[in-house]
């Protein structure tokens, strides 16, 4: 599989995924300008995966500030936390990992002298490299625990790219994929292509090419159809930002996939690590909806398809009510959406506190 980002000698590489599939290309990012850069330009997406991104970036602007000690630091690295999370306002994972960052940074400066800025550096170069290895294992938890929505057989409907382009590595919406597929199970995926930038037809395609998973890219306009003539058994999708009510943000398009699916007696799930919960959040409704270049809708590959002068609007992403989600698939379990407020005491989770969507399902690697 393909890896969005790599930390190395305290240096960050970034995959450019706007290059992909035609090409491979590498971003060394210098400094935390650089990581900003690239996840304002999409060259790195997906929500868990500028998160991490993010994180790194916190590291890199420790690495450059001038600071004695890490209580320096945490005056110092202001503008790195404000200008990150400026970058995407609706992801709620930029702001997850910059706060984690944050308090391990204010732990630190609460050593006697402030801490020393050099042992700073590198814990948070630490914590960044945590905050990659742990994502990669929740994606393979959650993957265990949504391959048990799939039966042998099965047509998946995904929307976007929730794989291991978006995450740390393997996925959150894929990885229910991944794993039925190596657990053995015929799987066939209906990719939609999703416009503006075509994130399903670029990288979830080229995704299930490389895992071998038998697949078909369909344009996002007929998905309807194939829902309707009962050509798909499920949909799975990721999520930018899920509210505590269970409403779902994530890329534009998904609303309509979710209705489709209610109306045709299809189940959605929505894949969504903790990270990507906002328990602050009471709905959908207060999350800010990222609008972006019109040029993305304007232009196809670089080549403009609109008339120049036409008014565009390109939202970035939806939301989609709880009512229309069937399922939840976090690392703890897979719950109906009503329940997700009652998983936000997180590791400290008691099982007896929500129902499994799942009764009685266990996760062989929880």
């Amino acid at each position: 599989m393909l890896n969005a980002i790599e930390q190395k000698k305290g240096k960050v590489r970034i995959l450019d995924q706007s290059r992909l599939p035609h090409e491979i290309l590498w971003i060394e990012c210098r400094n935390w300008r650089d990581v900003a850069k690239c996840i304002k330009g999409l060259k790195i997406r997906g929500a868990p995966a500028i998160g991490i991104a993010a994180a790194m970036g916190v590291a890199l602007g420790a690495q450059a500030a001038k600071a004695r000690s890490a209580r320096d630091l945490c005056q110092a690295l202001g503008p790195v936390f404000e200008g990150l999370l400026a970058t995407r306002p609706t992801a709620v994972n930029i702001k997850w990992a910059a706060d984690r960052m944050k308090a391990r940074l204010a732990g630190m400066a609460l050593a006697p002298g402030g801490g020393s800025a050099s042992a700073a550096r590198e814990t948070l170069w630490r914590e960044a490299a945590l905050i990659h290895e742990e994502d990669i294992r929740i994606n393979r938890t959650i993957g265990q625990w949504g391959a048990q929505l799939i039966s042998d057989g099965d047509v998946v409907l995904t929307h976007c790219n929730a794989g291991a382009l978006a995450t740390g590595g393997y996925g959150t919406a894929t990885a229910a994929i991944f794993a039925a597929h190596e657990q053995g199970k015929k799987v066939h995926v209906i990719v939609d292509e999703t416009r503006p930038v075509l994130q399903g037809a670029r990288l979830t395609a080229l995704e299930m090419k490389e895992a071998g998973i038998p697949m078909t890219l369909i344009t996002d306009n007929s998905a309807g159809a194939l829902l309707r003539k009962a050509e798909i058994n499920l949909a799975i999708v990721g999520t930018d930002r899920t509210a505590r009510n269970g409403d779902v943000a994530n890329k534009i398009g998904t609303y309509s996939v979710a209705v489709l699916c209610k109306e045709n007696r299809v189940p959605f799930y929505v894949a969504a690590p903790l990270s990507s919960i906002d328990f602050s959040m009471p709905s959908g409704d207060m999350i800010p909806i990222e609008e972006r270049d019109p040029e993305e809708v304007a232009s196809v590959a670089g080549k403009r398809i609109a008339p120049r002068g036409v008014n565009i609007r390109n939202m970035a992403f939806d939301v989609t009510p709880a009512r229309y989600v069937t399922a939840i698939i976090t690392e703890l379990g897979v719950f109906r959406p009503g329940d997700i407020k009652k998983l936000s005491g997180g590791r400290r989770f008691s099982p007896e506190r929500a129902s499994y969507f799942l009764p009685g399902a266990r996760c062989s690697s929880r």
